[in-house]
């Protein structure tokens, strides 16, 4: 049991994921270690810290030596965790060197910088899993690219379209949460600004340019240097949850198409090796799509309350940022399972291109009925030709005889050349050719 009981029993989209290791309660004392000791480093880089407390900070900044109960519970008497650590980290750093912990900084500063850095590590497998998802969703477009199926508007059959375009719009989908997630985890920033953002502490501790110090801190962390102090400009926690939120949406798609197509009665997809059921032994459960299509309903109202915090009052606000914590790890928790579940659900799909085939015919050749249209417009004019075919298309559902049959007893079209209008796979427009276009994007 981990030592908050966070193992995912009720969470098995997240739990043994990359992403749930990379926001555990272990992960997040690391990061608040890394954030206290790369502060006393960048000072040490200025001057305003000797060499050795860097080093001895750097030391004792180690989470094996820090008891993550027991801070959870510490916690509460300040309203956040980095007051009892910086307390245990002073500690051992040592008499000499303990003064140098947490120097000019603000709680907010470190837990700020913290988040980000567990932000960054957990999207690093989250982009790893959208590269394999999108690769193995090009080879499905690929290899589909003229597989003819059904299009379903508003839940009916509209026109055929190809799976190849299909598979080719999930990994556009994909490819746009990728390159958010990108963008985003580049610009992630350090935060330091002291009590009130203006760092006034650190001029009181000797920095002749106190403007130089958030810099020198966000290298020692590998995050961006911040313009300003963001303690009440919530722009990078915006821009986390708007990324994350769309890349759940992004996944959910494509999730919420797969669960439509491997039902029971259309089965024109179906998972790899689906799940099983507790009490019917022959089922075979599409749970890696489940899975997904459950994070994308909860991430919405994940990234509605880290917007809500973009409302801070004051230079540190009360409530607004103590309110960001448990979603945007609930969030990246969810996104990094989602994006696990996706990769393998897209790796292992199984495409039934005879079973599309055959729902071609469900509604007896009426799914071409556009092209008829407009091929018998030219012919007996747009009034005639709707008519025609609206009292066709009754008959072909009350007589259950092919539209084509109906067509070639019609008095007057005897000599007009249908040719293929009646086959629905000859009927996909430029589908093929908006497929090789979707694939030359990298």
């Amino acid at each position: 049991m981990t030592s908050a009981g966070f193992d995912g029993l009720l969470a098995p989209g997240w739990a043994g994921s990359p992403a749930a290791s990379a926001t555990s309660d272990s992960a997040f004392l690391r990061a608040l270690l890394d954030a206290e000791a790369a502060l006393t480093r960048a000072q040490a880089a200025l001057g305003l810290a000797p060499a050795e407390a860097a080093d001895a900070v750097t030391r004792a900044a180690d989470p094996a030596r820090f008891d993550v109960a027991a801070l959870a519970e510490r916690a509460r008497a300040g309203g956040n965790p980095v007051i009892p650590l910086v307390a245990d980290l002073t500690r051992a750093a040592g008499e000499e060197y303990g003064p140098y912990v947490h120097r000019g900084a603000t709680s907010q500063d470190i837990m700020d910088t913290a988040t980000m850095l567990v932000a960054v590590r957990a999207l690093d497998p989250v982009l790893a899993d959208l590269g394999r998802t999108e690769r193995a969703l090009a080879r499905l477009a690929a290899a589909h690219r003229d597989t003819a199926m059904p299009g379903r508007t508003l839940t009916q059959h509209a026109v055929p379209t190809t799976f190849g375009l299909k598979a080719a719009g999930w990994r556009s989908l994909v490819l746009d949460a990728r390159d958010r997630v990108e963008a985003v985890r580049g610009s992630l920033p350090a935060q330091l600004g002291g009590a009130a953002g203006t760092l006034a502490a650190f001029t009181a501790y000797g920095a002749a340019d106190p403007t130089e110090l958030p810099a020198a801190y966000a290298r020692e962390l590998g995050l961006q240097a911040p313009l300003l102090p963001w303690h009440t400009l919530r722009t990078p926690v915006a821009d986390l949850a708007g990324c994350l939120a769309f890349t759940a949406g992004a996944l959910g798609k494509a999730a919420a198409d797969v669960l439509t197509l491997s039902r029971t009665e259309i089965a024109e997809v179906a998972e790899g090796s689906g799940g099983g059921s507790s009490a019917m032994p022959h089922k075979a459960n599409p749970v890696r799509a489940t899975l997904v299509a459950a994070a994308a309903r909860r991430a919405p109202q994940l990234a509605a309350t880290l917007y809500g915090s973009l409302v801070a009052e004051d230079e540190r606000p009360a409530g607004a940022w103590h309110a960001e914590w448990e979603p945007l790890r609930d969030l990246l928790r969810l996104v990094g399972g989602a994006a696990r579940d996706a990769a393998e659900l897209a790796e292992g799909l199984r495409v039934h291109a005879d079973a599309m085939r055959e729902h071609l015919d469900l509604t007896h050749g009426l799914i071409v009925s556009e092209r008829l249209s407009a091929e018998l417009a030219g012919v007996l004019g747009r009034a005639r030709a709707k008519a025609l075919l609206t009292e066709l298309a009754r008959r072909t559902h009350t007589e259950g005889r092919p539209l084509a049959e109906l067509l070639s007893e019609e008095p007057g079209l005897d000599g007009v050349g249908l040719g293929d209008a009646t086959d629905p796979t000859r009927y996909t427009g430029s589908a093929g050719t908006l497929t090789d276009r979707a694939l030359e994007r990298r």
